[in-house]
């Protein structure tokens, strides 16, 4: 090999690395022909709860709400899963929980996951599917190929009309909702998953379901 060959293939080899390493910011960042990347929306703009937002609780009169950014393909999510559950059903009635997607890019199935959970919320039954992705996720997670037969699978066990179903899965405008989390979730400053807002501040995630208890007892108590 000639050193001009030697030349090329070093920077060949450089390039990929840094494509390698720089992958999840590429997907992510801003795009200024706007395609392709998402248009982060500046921290003033994000908003850590909207109208749109699913909320997994409602009590009549809530005192405290508690946002988190998941991904259901994320392991972190799925361990915090039973530990938002148990808090849901402890403080259901005076806190407001609040889910919104934030799909990582170095998950296959992630962003289908989302749109699969946007769809079922489009018959009503979000809650039925986050819950169902959860409790699944050692199934279909890590998986390199599409599960999107999977998905439908929950789907049909779940009774939503299928032609429906399909139809919102492919439809783009499910897509940019799940962007729209994800805009906010950048612009609020969130890197990963899961990442909980507790009344507009993000707080460091509870290492155990008795830390996140006792943040959530302080914040009531104020």
């Amino acid at each position: 090999m000639n050193k001009f060959k030697r030349q090329l293939f070093a920077v060949v080899v450089l390039v990929a690395g840094f494509a390698a390493a720089f992958g999840s910011y590429l997907l992510l960042k801003p795009d200024d022909r706007g395609s392709g990347g998402l248009d982060v929306r500046p921290v003033a703009e994000a908003m850590a709860v909207r109208d749109n937002s699913h909320r997994l609780t409602a009590p009549k009169k809530s005192e405290l709400t508690v946002v988190e950014f998941l991904d259901f393909e994320c392991e972190g999510c799925g361990a915090f899963y039973p530990v938002v559950e148990k808090l849901r059903e402890e403080y259901g009635d005076r806190v407001t929980f609040v889910a919104r997607y934030f799909p990582m890019p170095g998950h296959r199935n992630g962003e289908l996951a989302a749109r699969t959970a946007q769809a079922a919320a489009q018959q009503g039954k979000f809650e039925e599917m986050y819950s169902k992705l959860f409790t699944t996720q050692k199934e279909w997670g890590e998986a390199q190929e599409s599960k999107q037969d999977v998905f439908r699978g929950y789907a049909k066990q779940l009774g939503l009309g299928m032609g429906e179903f399909d139809a919102a899965l492919a439809d783009p405008k499910v897509a940019e909702r799940v962007q729209d989390d994800q805009r906010d979730g950048l612009g609020l400053g969130v890197q990963g998953t899961p990442t909980f807002v507790v009344d507009g501040q993000m707080i460091q995630t509870p290492g155990s379901y008795a830390a996140f208890k006792k943040l959530i007892d302080a914040r009531l108590a104020d």
